[in-house]
């Protein structure tokens, strides 16, 4: 209980929960001027874009420690978005086990081909349901969301890595677009609800005043996913929550507690088992999924996937994993 706690307060909560509608609270007031009312999720006041950020995590203690996320999934900060997009504001409600314990000997996924494993992270719908032993509940009053992955710290949804063709939307194969996002590598989808695919510093750092988009940003433009480590503060370089995936596993940024960046020891789900308890969690990281392509644990065959060309080639288990599959 006391480590959902820890992990609860690393968010930027607006309210004590549960509520019975987070949409129905008074939240955190933000202001955004480069936004346009078309693409506006509140009101212009005196000609400024401005919206309220709504954010309750709750922990329930209990024989099964269980975590509550409700969001209005605005964000915290400005984002940018193109005149023809807009932001929403949603109602995004989950409950599920916190940390759930889990196994490398009882994978979730355990693909053999590369067609399997296409089948799995190549596919943005696989993140819909959780392992039963997650125990997901989603509240009926809450926004249908399958495509829904987990939600970051700072109140932006964490969507499926896939764009809507089943592909990398920053390094796809031959024949599609990459998708444009902002420099804090966010974007709206076709509902308006902004989110991320990939990990960015803006979460644990939310910029101030107006951002640019990838685009405009010359080392974004350059290669997304290194640009991504950059954003993240020095004081990231360390064990960081950066949020809590739909199946109860937490999210960290690129970084283990030894400082180290994440490179390898990470399973086909983006999942590491990082500790000698046997803890499992999802690691920000530079290859496809990103952050997390499936609800693991997932095996760690000699190939990788092919709906991206910034993938992994192949997958290593960490010291703990290979430790807990020879015990």
């Amino acid at each position: 209980y006391q480590t959902c706690l820890t992990v609860a307060s690393k968010f930027a909560t607006t309210i004590s929960g549960p509520v019975a509608n987070i949409t129905a609270t008074t939240g955190v007031t933000v202001t955004c001027s480069q936004i346009g009312i078309s693409s506006c999720p509140g009101s212009l006041v005196n000609g400024i874009c401005t919206w309220q950020r709504k954010l309750a995590v709750t922990c329930i203690n209990g024989s099964t420690v269980r975590i509550r996320v409700q969001s209005n999934a605005l964000p915290g900060r400005c984002a940018n978005v193109p005149s023809y997009a807009s932001i929403q504001e949603q109602n995004i409600d989950f409950e599920v086990n916190f940390n759930p314990t889990v196994s490398v000997k009882s994978q979730t996924y355990s693909p053999s081909t590369q067609s399997a494993l296409d089948a799995i992270v190549c596919s943005i719908s696989n993140q819909q349901y959780a392992p039963s032993g997650s125990n997901l509940t989603t509240y009926s009053s809450a926004t249908t969301l399958t495509t829904l992955a987990g939600m970051s710290i700072d109140n932006v949804p964490i969507l499926n890595v896939n764009s809507a063709n089943d592909v990398d939307p920053f390094y796809p194969p031959a024949g599609y677009t990459a998708e444009s996002v902002d420099s804090c590598l966010a974007h709206p989808q076709v509902a308006g609800i902004y989110h991320y695919h990939m990990a960015s510093g803006c979460a644990v750092s939310p910029p101030t005043g107006n951002i640019s988009s990838c685009s405009a940003t010359a080392a974004c433009a350059a290669d997304i996913a290194s640009y991504s480590l950059t954003t993240f503060p020095s004081s990231a370089k360390k064990l960081t929550v950066i949020g809590i995936a739909k199946d109860g596993h937490v999210i960290y940024g690129p970084y283990l507690a030894s400082g180290n960046l994440v490179t390898s020891g990470i399973d086909i789900c983006n999942g590491m088992f990082y500790d000698s308890i046997g803890n499992y969690a999802y690691f920000a990281t530079t290859k496809f999924p990103y952050i997390t392509g499936c609800f693991g644990p997932g095996n760690y065959p000699s190939f990788g996937p092919s709906c991206t060309t910034n993938g992994q080639s192949s997958y290593t288990m960490s010291v703990h994993a290979a430790a807990q599959a020879n015990g």
